[in-house]
Protein backbone atom coordinates (compact mmCIF):
# COMPACT_ATOMS: atom_id res chain seq x y z
CA UNK A 1 0.00 0.00 0.00
CA UNK A 2 1.47 3.51 -1.21
CA UNK A 3 0.57 6.46 1.26
CA UNK A 4 -0.13 9.93 -0.44
CA UNK A 5 -0.61 13.00 1.73
CA UNK A 6 -2.63 15.67 0.43
CA UNK A 7 -2.27 19.19 2.36
CA UNK A 8 -4.13 21.90 1.80
CA UNK A 9 -4.96 24.97 4.60
CA UNK A 10 -7.36 27.77 2.54
CA UNK A 11 -10.50 27.44 0.79
CA UNK A 12 -9.86 28.04 -2.96
CA UNK A 13 -6.63 24.97 -2.17
CA UNK A 14 -9.51 22.91 -0.85
CA UNK A 15 -12.27 23.61 -3.75
CA UNK A 16 -8.93 22.35 -6.31
CA UNK A 17 -8.12 19.57 -4.54
CA UNK A 18 -11.24 18.17 -3.12
CA UNK A 19 -11.49 16.49 -7.18
CA UNK A 20 -7.93 15.35 -6.67
CA UNK A 21 -8.71 13.80 -3.09
CA UNK A 22 -11.61 11.53 -5.20
CA UNK A 23 -9.80 10.85 -8.04
CA UNK A 24 -6.63 9.29 -5.97
CA UNK A 25 -9.11 7.46 -3.34
CA UNK A 26 -10.51 5.82 -6.49
CA UNK A 27 -7.30 3.92 -6.52
CA UNK A 28 -7.32 0.95 -3.81
CA UNK A 29 -4.09 0.29 -4.01
CA UNK A 30 -3.51 3.84 -2.33
CA UNK A 31 -3.45 4.99 1.33
CA UNK A 32 -4.65 8.83 1.02
CA UNK A 33 -4.47 11.04 3.95
CA UNK A 34 -5.98 14.70 4.02
CA UNK A 35 -3.75 17.24 6.14
CA UNK A 36 -5.44 20.42 6.94
CA UNK A 37 -3.29 23.64 8.27
CA UNK A 38 -6.80 25.91 9.04
CA UNK A 39 -5.40 29.05 7.30
CA UNK A 40 -9.09 29.78 6.76
CA UNK A 41 -10.57 27.17 8.70
CA UNK A 42 -14.56 28.28 8.45
CA UNK A 43 -14.12 29.07 4.94
CA UNK A 44 -12.36 25.64 4.97
CA UNK A 45 -14.85 23.62 6.54
CA UNK A 46 -17.64 24.71 3.66
CA UNK A 47 -15.70 23.27 1.03
CA UNK A 48 -15.27 19.91 2.73
CA UNK A 49 -18.72 19.64 3.65
CA UNK A 50 -20.18 20.43 0.04
CA UNK A 51 -17.13 17.63 -1.70
CA UNK A 52 -17.69 15.48 1.02
CA UNK A 53 -14.04 14.94 1.88
CA UNK A 54 -12.79 13.61 5.55
CA UNK A 55 -9.88 15.06 6.93
CA UNK A 56 -7.49 12.72 8.62
CA UNK A 57 -5.15 15.42 10.30
CA UNK A 58 -6.27 19.09 11.24
CA UNK A 59 -3.52 22.01 12.60
CA UNK A 60 -4.63 25.14 13.40
CA UNK A 61 -1.73 27.87 12.72
CA UNK A 62 -3.99 31.08 12.70
CA UNK A 63 -3.93 33.78 14.75
CA UNK A 64 -5.07 37.22 14.80
CA UNK A 65 -2.69 39.50 13.82
CA UNK A 66 0.55 37.09 13.03
CA UNK A 67 3.20 37.82 10.51
CA UNK A 68 3.82 35.96 6.77
CA UNK A 69 7.11 34.58 8.60
CA UNK A 70 5.23 33.26 12.11
CA UNK A 71 2.75 31.56 9.70
CA UNK A 72 5.25 29.96 7.62
CA UNK A 73 7.11 28.88 11.03
CA UNK A 74 3.91 26.98 12.31
CA UNK A 75 3.19 25.60 9.22
CA UNK A 76 6.73 24.41 9.01
CA UNK A 77 6.89 22.77 12.48
CA UNK A 78 3.29 21.18 12.13
CA UNK A 79 4.19 19.34 9.15
CA UNK A 80 8.17 18.33 10.36
CA UNK A 81 6.66 17.02 13.18
CA UNK A 82 3.90 14.88 11.00
CA UNK A 83 6.25 13.38 8.83
CA UNK A 84 8.58 12.46 11.69
CA UNK A 85 5.10 10.46 12.61
CA UNK A 86 4.05 9.26 9.58
CA UNK A 87 5.76 7.44 6.90
CA UNK A 88 4.68 9.26 3.17
CA UNK A 89 5.41 7.99 -0.39
CA UNK A 90 4.19 11.25 -1.66
CA UNK A 91 3.16 14.82 -0.53
CA UNK A 92 1.28 16.36 -3.30
CA UNK A 93 0.51 20.33 -2.60
CA UNK A 94 -1.66 23.05 -4.20
CA UNK A 95 -0.72 26.55 -5.69
CA UNK A 96 1.33 28.95 -4.08
CA UNK A 97 -0.09 29.53 -0.36
CA UNK A 98 2.08 29.49 3.03
CA UNK A 99 0.50 26.08 3.43
CA UNK A 100 1.65 24.78 -0.15
CA UNK A 101 5.55 26.13 0.96
CA UNK A 102 5.78 25.30 4.11
CA UNK A 103 4.78 21.81 3.67
CA UNK A 104 6.84 21.30 0.53
CA UNK A 105 9.58 22.46 2.46
CA UNK A 106 9.12 20.08 5.65
CA UNK A 107 8.57 17.28 2.45
CA UNK A 108 12.26 17.71 1.45
CA UNK A 109 13.90 18.16 4.34
CA UNK A 110 12.17 14.79 4.99
CA UNK A 111 13.19 13.69 1.69
CA UNK A 112 9.85 12.50 0.67
CA UNK A 113 8.90 13.30 -3.07
CA UNK A 114 6.74 16.21 -4.03
CA UNK A 115 3.81 16.96 -6.03
CA UNK A 116 2.75 20.61 -7.30
CA UNK A 117 -0.49 20.67 -8.20
CA UNK A 118 -1.21 24.55 -10.78
CA UNK A 119 2.47 24.15 -11.48
CA UNK A 120 4.44 26.83 -13.33
CA UNK A 121 2.40 29.28 -12.89
CA UNK A 122 4.32 32.61 -13.47
CA UNK A 123 4.22 36.67 -13.43
CA UNK A 124 6.87 39.12 -14.71
CA UNK A 125 7.40 40.21 -10.68
CA UNK A 126 8.58 38.07 -8.01
CA UNK A 127 7.04 40.57 -6.28
CA UNK A 128 3.02 40.54 -7.72
CA UNK A 129 1.46 38.88 -6.22
CA UNK A 130 2.62 39.38 -2.93
CA UNK A 131 3.66 36.74 -1.09
CA UNK A 132 2.46 34.07 -4.24
CA UNK A 133 4.85 34.45 -6.46
CA UNK A 134 7.89 34.24 -4.71
CA UNK A 135 5.96 31.40 -2.76
CA UNK A 136 4.97 29.08 -6.17
CA UNK A 137 8.41 29.89 -7.34
CA UNK A 138 10.37 28.71 -4.32
CA UNK A 139 7.55 25.43 -3.89
CA UNK A 140 9.19 24.77 -8.19
CA UNK A 141 12.63 24.80 -6.71
CA UNK A 142 12.06 21.25 -4.89
CA UNK A 143 9.23 20.04 -6.53
CA UNK A 144 9.26 15.97 -8.46
CA UNK A 145 5.95 15.99 -10.09
CA UNK A 146 4.92 19.13 -11.93
CA UNK A 147 1.11 19.35 -12.88
CA UNK A 148 0.98 21.98 -14.93
CA UNK A 149 -2.88 23.61 -15.73
CA UNK A 150 -1.47 24.18 -19.24
CA UNK A 151 1.07 24.27 -22.04
CA UNK A 152 2.28 28.08 -21.29
CA UNK A 153 2.72 26.87 -17.54
CA UNK A 154 4.75 24.17 -18.44
CA UNK A 155 6.55 25.94 -21.05
CA UNK A 156 7.85 28.18 -17.95
CA UNK A 157 8.91 25.37 -15.95
CA UNK A 158 10.97 23.90 -18.65
CA UNK A 159 12.32 27.38 -19.34
CA UNK A 160 14.06 27.45 -15.70
CA UNK A 161 15.64 23.92 -16.06
CA UNK A 162 12.65 21.66 -15.31
CA UNK A 163 13.25 18.00 -16.91
CA UNK A 164 10.38 17.86 -19.22
CA UNK A 165 9.67 14.31 -18.73
CA UNK A 166 8.60 15.55 -14.83
CA UNK A 167 5.90 18.37 -16.06
CA UNK A 168 2.39 17.18 -16.76
CA UNK A 169 -0.28 19.25 -18.67
CA UNK A 170 -3.41 18.78 -16.77
CA UNK A 171 -5.76 21.39 -17.02
CA UNK A 172 -7.07 22.94 -13.61
CA UNK A 173 -8.51 20.38 -11.39
CA UNK A 174 -10.65 24.05 -10.53
CA UNK A 175 -12.55 23.33 -13.78
CA UNK A 176 -13.51 19.52 -12.09
CA UNK A 177 -14.82 21.22 -8.90
CA UNK A 178 -16.78 23.74 -10.84
CA UNK A 179 -18.65 21.40 -13.16
CA UNK A 180 -19.17 19.33 -10.05
CA UNK A 181 -21.55 21.98 -8.09
CA UNK A 182 -22.91 23.81 -11.39
CA UNK A 183 -27.34 22.76 -11.22
CA UNK A 184 -29.64 24.38 -13.96
CA UNK A 185 -32.23 24.22 -10.99
CA UNK A 186 -30.49 25.56 -8.06
CA UNK A 187 -32.18 27.51 -5.75
CA UNK A 188 -30.28 29.72 -3.93
CA UNK A 189 -30.15 29.61 -0.52
CA UNK A 190 -29.43 33.04 0.79
CA UNK A 191 -32.81 35.45 0.54
CA UNK A 192 -30.73 38.27 -0.89
CA UNK A 193 -29.68 36.39 -4.09
CA UNK A 194 -33.12 35.22 -4.81
CA UNK A 195 -34.53 39.02 -4.68
CA UNK A 196 -31.85 39.47 -7.74
CA UNK A 197 -33.72 41.77 -10.03
CA UNK A 198 -34.00 39.50 -13.50
CA UNK A 199 -34.08 42.90 -15.95
CA UNK A 200 -30.80 44.25 -14.52
CA UNK A 201 -27.19 42.53 -15.02
CA UNK A 202 -25.49 41.42 -12.02
CA UNK A 203 -21.48 41.97 -11.13
CA UNK A 204 -19.54 39.74 -8.77
CA UNK A 205 -16.82 41.00 -7.29
CA UNK A 206 -14.52 39.60 -4.92
CA UNK A 207 -11.02 41.52 -3.41
CA UNK A 208 -8.68 39.71 -0.51
CA UNK A 209 -5.08 39.67 -2.01
CA UNK A 210 -2.83 41.30 0.47
CA UNK A 211 -0.93 43.90 -2.49
CA UNK A 212 -4.73 45.52 -2.91
CA UNK A 213 -5.01 45.69 1.09
CA UNK A 214 -4.36 49.68 2.32
CA UNK A 215 -5.28 52.30 -0.25
CA UNK A 216 -5.83 49.97 -3.37
CA UNK A 217 -8.85 48.44 -1.66
CA UNK A 218 -10.28 52.10 -0.68
CA UNK A 219 -9.88 52.68 -4.71
CA UNK A 220 -11.56 49.63 -5.73
CA UNK A 221 -14.53 49.85 -3.61
CA UNK A 222 -14.47 53.73 -4.39
CA UNK A 223 -14.83 52.56 -8.54
CA UNK A 224 -17.47 50.51 -7.03
CA UNK A 225 -19.78 52.90 -5.53
CA UNK A 226 -19.50 55.00 -8.75
CA UNK A 227 -20.04 52.10 -11.12
CA UNK A 228 -23.67 51.57 -9.20
CA UNK A 229 -24.31 54.98 -9.07
CA UNK A 230 -23.88 55.81 -12.78
CA UNK A 231 -24.97 52.39 -14.37
CA UNK A 232 -27.97 50.12 -14.64
CA UNK A 233 -26.25 47.20 -12.43
CA UNK A 234 -26.44 45.22 -9.46
CA UNK A 235 -23.64 44.51 -7.63
CA UNK A 236 -22.73 41.20 -5.23
CA UNK A 237 -19.31 41.62 -3.01
CA UNK A 238 -18.68 38.01 -1.42
CA UNK A 239 -16.16 39.35 1.15
CA UNK A 240 -13.20 37.27 2.50
CA UNK A 241 -13.59 36.93 6.50
CA UNK A 242 -10.18 39.12 7.27
CA UNK A 243 -11.21 42.26 9.02
CA UNK A 244 -8.93 44.35 6.99
CA UNK A 245 -10.62 43.82 4.03
CA UNK A 246 -14.12 43.32 5.47
CA UNK A 247 -13.70 47.04 7.30
CA UNK A 248 -13.10 48.90 4.00
CA UNK A 249 -15.55 47.39 2.06
CA UNK A 250 -18.39 48.08 4.30
CA UNK A 251 -17.76 51.59 5.08
CA UNK A 252 -17.68 51.93 1.27
CA UNK A 253 -20.94 49.56 0.34
CA UNK A 254 -22.86 48.94 3.14
CA UNK A 255 -26.38 50.23 2.31
CA UNK A 256 -25.46 51.43 -1.14
CA UNK A 257 -29.08 50.74 -3.47
CA UNK A 258 -28.41 47.28 -5.66
CA UNK A 259 -25.44 46.03 -3.58
CA UNK A 260 -25.30 43.08 -1.50
CA UNK A 261 -21.90 42.66 0.28
CA UNK A 262 -22.22 38.94 1.82
CA UNK A 263 -19.62 36.81 4.08
CA UNK A 264 -18.24 34.31 1.15
CA UNK A 265 -21.21 32.00 0.45
CA UNK A 266 -20.48 28.37 0.66
CA UNK A 267 -19.28 26.96 -2.69
CA UNK A 268 -22.31 25.72 -4.44
CA UNK A 269 -23.67 28.84 -3.43
CA UNK A 270 -21.59 30.83 -5.47
CA UNK A 271 -20.56 29.11 -8.20
CA UNK A 272 -24.47 28.98 -8.72
CA UNK A 273 -24.37 32.83 -8.75
CA UNK A 274 -21.36 32.99 -10.94
CA UNK A 275 -23.28 31.02 -13.28
CA UNK A 276 -26.09 33.92 -13.32
CA UNK A 277 -23.81 36.56 -13.02
CA UNK A 278 -23.36 39.07 -16.00
CA UNK A 279 -19.54 39.34 -15.54
CA UNK A 280 -17.11 38.93 -12.27
CA UNK A 281 -14.85 41.73 -10.85
CA UNK A 282 -11.61 40.06 -8.95
CA UNK A 283 -8.12 40.15 -7.55
CA UNK A 284 -8.58 36.31 -7.46
CA UNK A 285 -6.14 33.83 -9.42
CA UNK A 286 -9.10 31.04 -9.53
CA UNK A 287 -12.08 33.16 -10.55
CA UNK A 288 -10.47 33.90 -13.52
CA UNK A 289 -9.95 30.10 -14.88
CA UNK A 290 -13.55 29.42 -13.24
CA UNK A 291 -15.39 32.03 -14.69
CA UNK A 292 -14.71 31.95 -18.56
CA UNK A 293 -15.55 28.02 -17.99
CA UNK A 294 -19.08 29.49 -17.38
CA UNK A 295 -18.92 31.58 -20.00
CA UNK A 296 -18.50 35.23 -18.29
CA UNK A 297 -16.02 38.00 -18.85
CA UNK A 298 -13.64 38.62 -15.84
CA UNK A 299 -12.00 42.12 -15.04
CA UNK A 300 -8.72 41.42 -13.13
CA UNK A 301 -8.10 44.26 -10.14
CA UNK A 302 -4.51 44.21 -10.79
CA UNK A 303 -1.55 45.33 -12.94
CA UNK A 304 -0.38 41.20 -13.91
CA UNK A 305 -1.88 37.84 -13.83
CA UNK A 306 0.15 34.80 -13.79
CA UNK A 307 -2.78 33.62 -15.98
CA UNK A 308 -1.73 35.31 -19.41
CA UNK A 309 -4.17 32.08 -21.02
CA UNK A 310 -7.06 34.31 -20.27
CA UNK A 311 -5.90 37.13 -21.61
CA UNK A 312 -4.80 35.85 -25.19
CA UNK A 313 -8.30 34.17 -25.00
CA UNK A 314 -9.87 37.59 -24.21
CA UNK A 315 -11.45 36.45 -21.52
CA UNK A 316 -9.68 38.37 -18.88
CA UNK A 317 -9.11 42.41 -19.05
CA UNK A 318 -6.83 43.81 -16.60
CA UNK A 319 -8.08 46.85 -15.19
CA UNK A 320 -5.84 47.31 -12.31
CA UNK A 321 -6.97 49.26 -9.01
CA UNK A 322 -7.29 53.10 -10.74
CA UNK A 323 -10.75 54.18 -10.37
CA UNK A 324 -10.95 55.36 -13.98
CA UNK A 325 -9.82 52.24 -15.28
CA UNK A 326 -11.91 49.96 -13.18
CA UNK A 327 -14.82 52.36 -13.95
CA UNK A 328 -13.98 52.20 -17.52
CA UNK A 329 -14.05 48.61 -17.37
CA UNK A 330 -17.05 47.84 -15.94
CA UNK A 331 -18.85 50.56 -17.97
CA UNK A 332 -17.75 48.81 -20.76
CA UNK A 333 -19.31 45.38 -20.17
CA UNK A 334 -22.91 47.19 -18.95
CA UNK A 335 -23.15 49.06 -22.27
CA UNK A 336 -21.21 47.78 -25.04
CA UNK A 337 -23.05 44.41 -25.78
CA UNK A 338 -20.45 43.55 -28.69
CA UNK A 339 -17.53 43.55 -26.48
CA UNK A 340 -19.09 41.66 -23.65
CA UNK A 341 -20.40 39.02 -26.24
CA UNK A 342 -16.89 38.62 -27.44
CA UNK A 343 -15.77 37.96 -24.23
CA UNK A 344 -18.07 35.58 -23.63
CA UNK A 345 -17.83 33.61 -26.09
CA UNK A 346 -13.88 33.53 -26.19
CA UNK A 347 -13.14 29.64 -25.22
CA UNK A 348 -12.01 28.76 -21.89
CA UNK A 349 -7.94 27.93 -21.96
CA UNK A 350 -8.21 25.89 -18.46
CA UNK A 351 -9.34 22.99 -18.88
CA UNK A 352 -11.87 20.24 -19.57
CA UNK A 353 -12.93 18.93 -16.09
CA UNK A 354 -11.04 15.81 -15.94
CA UNK A 355 -7.58 17.37 -14.81
CA UNK A 356 -7.94 15.14 -11.54
CA UNK A 357 -8.27 11.67 -13.33
CA UNK A 358 -5.06 12.52 -14.89
CA UNK A 359 -3.07 13.78 -11.75
CA UNK A 360 -4.72 10.46 -10.13
CA UNK A 361 -3.28 8.54 -12.68
CA UNK A 362 -0.01 9.88 -13.33
CA UNK A 363 1.14 9.77 -9.63
CA UNK A 364 -0.06 5.98 -9.21
CA UNK A 365 2.09 5.27 -12.61
CA UNK A 366 5.33 7.60 -10.86
CA UNK A 367 4.49 5.18 -7.47
CA UNK A 368 4.38 2.31 -8.99
CA UNK A 369 7.44 2.82 -11.00
CA UNK A 370 9.49 4.15 -8.45
CA UNK A 371 8.18 1.12 -6.11
CA UNK A 372 9.37 -0.84 -8.77
CA UNK A 373 12.30 0.96 -9.39
CA UNK A 374 13.27 0.88 -5.46
CA UNK A 375 11.76 -2.26 -4.31
CA UNK A 376 9.14 -0.93 -2.33
CA UNK A 377 8.46 3.01 -1.82
CA UNK A 378 9.65 5.97 -3.64
CA UNK A 379 11.42 7.21 -0.29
Amino acid sequence: MLRIAVIFGTRPEAIKMAPVVKALRAYSELEVDVITTGQHQEMLQQVLDTFHIDVQYAFSVMQAGQSLPTLLAKILQCMDGFFQKQAVDMVLVHGDTATALGTALAAFFHKIPVGHVEAGLRTASIQLPFPEEANRRLIDVITNLYFAPTEAAAANLTAQGVDPAQVFVTGNTVIDALLAVIDDDYIFQTPSLRALDPQLPVAVATVHRRENWGAPLESICASLVQATAELPLQLVVCMHKNPAVQDVIRRHLDGRERVILMDAPPYREFANLMRRSHFVITDSGGLQEEAPALDKPVLVLRTSTERPEGLAAGTLKLVGTAPEQILAGIRSLVEDRELYQRMADAPNPYGDGRAAERIAEILWNSLSKWGDDHGNTPR
